[in-house]
């Protein structure tokens, strides 16, 4: 991932020297299980620990010029291991291990801690939507459909329903950490030939992953739930900021991202006040949905393993674990920070609309008069089409129309605005862990 969309909690998680490293405490622990079990010599464990050397940046660049000749990356690692903690002990490193048990399990590890912030992180989005929506949810705006001016609704209403959503992403989230949390070292197909099975269960309890059956490597489709978990989130991200960038428009208003002192919006028109980070968050939910494609595509592999996987995460699993980061602070900020400009959404809902938004309550109304609906809706149609064309206000409209004959108590209640959204606080009970 390039350093603008680089959290630099999680690219050090995802960084050669720790990976490396937590490659390294998997084979120490191994060795150490394998001292329990009487296989290595207890006092050549206690040197391996010992002697386990510090994996920093030389260290990162001894394995790279090892690989030059082994043409292996791990296998180039256990030569780099064996090197620096010496004879006749570091013969035990990687024994009855295969590659795929280091880096998997090391992976798997290592994404579920990744897991952990973006679960961190999501709680910290929905949170300041749930804020927001206590704090708007009696300022009504215009509803829309298909981009239309539909029914009142208020703009807590709307955060609570951004929340709900991120909610169920934090439970997708948390179901996606569970599955990668896990570990394997059972050998080259996965049999156990050469280790016990005690010894997976005993690193795997020290990393906190439980163990699970595998082939050669853990399957791929817990790594494209992760990756899904992601994409999830993601696409709720785009959605809340699809959704400011169109309250924020010239024609709309009723909305505007925070604009810090000295922020410029156009390098050539002063007055701009573009929704840039809400587009930032649209764009980048696309890039999130492109690595789960890939992270779908590594979970079919030849019989007990393949390596088509590999090349694929080394790009997909740190990009999408960072970005997801990236998105979600910028998120939480976002939501923190949006103006909100009730009355110009009133002045919307009122007179911007013509009073068309009330159209049902006016249809509902006559039909309870004695119309029957289909005349009713022919009447109300009719009316809105005069009140567009002539930019005249409905209800006049109607009050002008013979065959309506609503009285006066009748049209305040239709085009009442707080009727319509008297259950609004409903949509608040629904966030039950501000409750």
């Amino acid at each position: 991932m390039i350093p603008r969309y680089s959290p630099s909690d999680v690219a050090a998680l995802f960084s050669d020297v720790q990976r490396f490293d937590t490659m390294l405490e998997v084979e120490i622990l191994a060795a150490e299980a394998l001292g329990h079990r009487g296989v290595i010599p207890t006092h050549d464990v206690a040197a391996l620990r010992l002697r386990r050397p510090t994996v920093d940046a030389a260290f990162v660049a001894d394995v790279d010029e090892r690989e030059l000749t082994t043409n292996h990356d791990t296998a180039a690692f256990v030569d780099v291991v064996q090197s620096r903690i010496g004879m006749p002990e570091a013969a035990w490193i990687h024994y009855g291990l295969t590659s795929s048990d280091v880096v998997d399990t090391a992976l798997c590890h290592t994404l579920t801690r990744a897991m952990d912030i973006v679960i961190v992180e999501a709680t910290a989005l929905r949170d300041a939507l749930t804020r927001r929506a206590h704090e708007s949810i009696d300022w009504p705006i215009t509803g829309r459909t298909h981009g239309m001016h539909a029914e009142p609704t208020t703009y807590g209403a709307k955060f609570a329903l951004f929340a709900l959503q991120v909610q169920r992403d934090i439970e997708r989230a948390t179901n996606a950490r569970a599955a990668i949390a896990v570990g394997k070292l059972s050998g080259a197909v996965g049999t156990y030939s050469n280790i016990d099975p005690a010894v997976e269960e005993s690193v795997c309890r020290a990393l906190g992953l439980t163990p699970v059956p595998a082939t050669q490597v853990i399957a791929r489709d817990r790594h494209a739930e992760v990756l899904y978990a992601c994409a999830a989130l993601g696409t709720s991200m785009e959605q809340f900021a699809l959704e400011v960038r169109h309250l924020a428009r010239s024609e709309v208003g009723e909305a505007q991202e925070p604009f810090a002192a000295g922020q410029k919006g156009s390098s050539a028109m002063p007055h701009k006040r573009n929704p840039i980070l809400s587009e930032r968050l649209c764009g980048l939910a696309r890039v999130l949905r492109g690595y789960l494609q890939s992270g779908l595509e590594n979970v079919a592999l030849w019989h007990e393993r393949d390596i088509s996987h590999s090349s694929v995460e080394r790009v997909v699993l740190p990009d999408a674990l960072q970005l997801t980061v990236y998105m979600l602070r910028k998120a939480t900020g976002l939501a923190d920070g949006l103006v909100l400009l009730p009355q110009r959404a009133l002045e919307n809902l009122t007179k911007g609309s013509l009073g068309l938004v009330f159209s049902q309550s006016v249809l509902l109304a006559l039909v309870e008069s004695g119309l029957a609906r289909e005349d009713a809706y022919r009447i109300v149609q009719s009316a809105a089409r005069v009140a567009v064309e002539q930019q005249r206000d409905f209800r006049d409209v109607l009050a002008q129309d013979e065959a309506v004959t609503l009285d006066e108590a009748t049209y305040r209640r239709a085009f009442d605005i707080e009727r319509m959204v008297a259950h609004r606080r409903r949509f608040l009970d629904a966030l039950t862990w501000a409750s």
